[in-house]
């Protein structure tokens, strides 16, 4: 299956916590035959290492990406609100 995508990382973080490790990665999802078109991008935000949270977050454009990861970041940092999805 990731054959036949291709991903365009934009942000990695972990955090260290008291029960373990939270990952964030946000990135962009296309399938390898586009041909880099950006057309059909998908943006997205995965946690993991988070219980009972949501883990995963859709976003519409690269900047709203890049945005949105600093906001979860920020979220589980306790710095800032659950961020909402961007519409696509």
């Amino acid at each position: 299956m990731l054959d036949q995508m291709t991903l365009y990382p934009i942000a990695d973080d972990v955090l260290f916590a008291t029960g373990g490790k939270v990952v964030i990665r946000t990135y962009g999802v296309a399938p390898a035959a586009s041909g880099g078109s950006t057309d059909s991008v998908a943006y997205r935000t995965w946690v993991t290492g988070v219980l009972d949270q949501p883990r995963y977050w859709h976003w519409g454009h690269f900047e709203d990406a890049a945005s949105g990861h600093r906001r979860v970041l920020e979220w589980l940092t306790g710095r800032g609100p659950q961020p909402a999805q961007a519409l696509a």
